[in-house]
């Protein structure tokens, strides 16, 4: 099934280079049988690098790979040779990763640009030859640096998706359903919740060739921030889209108090995500008549912009891209006109 390419969470134990050892040698040839140091240094061992892709969109290539290290440095030779640095090792991840250590949690850093390379964990020094170490108190030693050991260690690579606009509901208020209307992501669609277990993109077209991209996440249930139902697994995926859109069904018992469940679950997991541009859709109103809407209108929360919608019927689509182009596009610090 295609969502079971969909991963965005690893963890590997990375290993860097050893470095290489330094030489402890002596000029020799037919003229000099007593020459002085002349050992080499040994080279580098290789990085462990992480390199942002915008060709690569899961983590699903990493998914197997338990183990990845890079190459050794090589020992420093006579005549003052160096010896060659270890190999590097590159591993490509998605714009939007997040590299942390396993056992902590602390968080090393994000890849947050296409080409971006940052190191996971540098390669061990090389050591010097002996060469380094005369001096006219000692002009033989006879001794040299070995190799710095690399280092060891399990990390874990999360993938917070990139995302214009990130669709927020209980589970079965037709998040999937909308962005399978609205661009040409496949998302499995049923009528029963939880349908949606690992997160959809799609690219949603707009007026005059323009587009934004849409994020379909898992349903999030009361408790999700502590981690009930899927839990916080996928609420990191909403920290980076621009707006969020919160959809609740037209036959919710309470509309105003389900948006206000799924608000302060939000701001218990991160409060910044109080500071996104919302939008609050009221999904499936195909079921109700005009009169109806009309009554409901006074009940919705007064404080954002409030959308009436039927994914089936295509009952308010269009205005609901123009309020999201809208919203996406305001100059920084104002509001959205609605």
């Amino acid at each position: 099934m295609a969502n079971e390419n969909f991963v965005d969470y690893v963890k590997i134990c990375f290993k860097s280079g050893k470095g290489g050892a330094g030489s402890m040698h002596f000029h020799r040839n037919r003229t000099t049988a007593k020459g002085g140091p002349d050992g080499g240094d040994g080279g580098r061992g290789g990085h462990i690098i992480l390199k942002g892709s915008r060709n690569v969109w899961t983590l699903l290539h990493l998914k197997y790979r338990k183990h990845i290290s890079a190459q050794d440095g090589e020992g420093g030779g006579s005549n003052l040779r160096f010896g060659s640095q270890g190999a590097d090792e590159v591993v490509e991840v998605p714009i939007g990763t997040i590299a942390k250590d396993a056992e902590t949690g602390e968080v090393h850093f994000e890849i947050t640009e296409d080409g971006q390379e940052i190191i996971l964990m540098p390669g061990g020094r090389g050591g010097l030859g002996n060469d380094h170490f005369k001096s006219s108190t000692n002009q033989t030693p006879r001794y040299s640096q070995p190799g710095e050991e690399g280092i060891e260690a399990w990390k874990i690579l999360e993938l917070k998706l990139l995302a214009d606009v990130g669709l927020v509901g209980f589970p079965n208020a037709g998040k999937s359903t909308l962005l399978s209307v609205v661009s040409a992501a496949k998302p499995e669609i049923a009528d029963y919740p939880f349908t949606t277990l690992r997160p959809n993109l799609g690219i949603v077209s707009y007026r005059d060739h323009r587009s934004f991209v849409m994020a379909d996440i898992p349903g999030i249930i009361e408790g999700a921030s502590q981690g009930k139902g899927l839990g916080i697994r996928f609420l990191r995926h909403i920290e980076r889209n621009s707006l969020l859109l919160f959809m609740v069904p037209a036959d919710a018992k309470d509309i105003k108090k389900e948006y206000e469940i799924l608000l302060n679950e939000l701001k218990e997991y991160n409060p910044e995500m109080l500071t996104k541009d919302r939008i609050l859709a009221v999904t499936k109103i195909d079921m109700l008549g005009e009169e109806l809407i009309d009554e409901m209108k006074p009940l919705l929360p007064s404080d954002l912009p409030c959308i009436f919608i039927s994914s089936v019927a295509g009952y308010g689509i269009t205005e609901l891209k123009d309020l999201i182009w809208q919203t996406l596009n305001k100059p920084f610090g104002e509001g959205t006109e609605w």
